[in-house]
């Protein structure tokens, strides 16, 4: 190869080798892409108020994303929250497969498996559950089970106060006092209470020891 013919070969391989060279580039991200401000994982956090210990919170992975419409956060491999007494002994506890927090419009959305223990010792079982914290009212618009010291209820509908102190079951599939389990079928239709649950402002129903039955079916208007 003659020495005049060299530049032009370097130069020609300088050229390919820049043409061959492409610039990668991640697409922009705009405002109203979904991106978390906080991804935390294996939480298990206890929470005080005024220096005394009052809350657990347990969650595998919880998202704090204010980008989404509306600003939420996300506890998409389950959720678990105590509350403690002065003495640090469990009084209440949340759990559930799924919840979002609405922080904006303060309502709590939780899905799969919510289970419920109150301060009261009623217990709540459902697929779904809404915790409205202005109003608040706890909410279900699926079929909920409620177990409480004297009774249990059954129904496709459940509104409540947050202490779950008054409550409302409608389209009730059954209702019977805890007391009522051990009698026979026989015995527990011949006789007669009602198994209407306490709307919201009146005091849970407590049936007369003396009058038992476990209704089949009621439907509240």
């Amino acid at each position: 190869m003659r020495n005049g013919m060299i530049p032009w070969v370097i130069a020609l391989w300088l050229m390919l080798a820049c043409g061959q060279d492409r610039e990668r580039t991640a697409p922009a991200i705009r405002p109203q892409d979904s991106v978390a401000a906080m991804v935390s994982y294996g939480v298990n956090t206890l929470i005080s108020d005024s220096g005394i210990i009052k809350y657990r919170i347990v969650a595998e992975r919880w998202e704090m994303n204010p980008n989404r419409n509306p600003s939420r956060w996300i506890f998409d491999k389950g959720l678990f929250l105590e509350q403690f007494d002065l003495t640090l002994h469990v009084q209440s506890y949340i759990q559930c497969d799924t919840a979002y927090y609405y922080d904006t419009n303060k309502l709590w959305e939780l899905h799969g498996r919510v289970r419920i223990l109150s301060k009261n010792g009623v217990r709540f079982k459902s697929e779904e559950l809404f915790w409205d914290e202005r109003s608040h009212e706890l909410y279900s618009n699926k079929f909920s089970h409620i177990i409480t010291p004297e009774r249990e209820l059954q129904g496709n509908s459940f509104r409540s106060d947050e202490r779950m102190t008054k409550y409302h079951v409608s389209n009730t599939k059954g209702a019977f006092d805890k007391g009522d389990v051990d009698k026979s079928p026989r015995e527990n239709m011949t006789e007669s209470q009602s198994d209407s649950a306490m709307s919201t402002g009146r005091q849970p129903y407590r049936p007369n020891p003396k009058r038992k039955t476990i209704p089949l079916t009621h439907t509240e208007q």
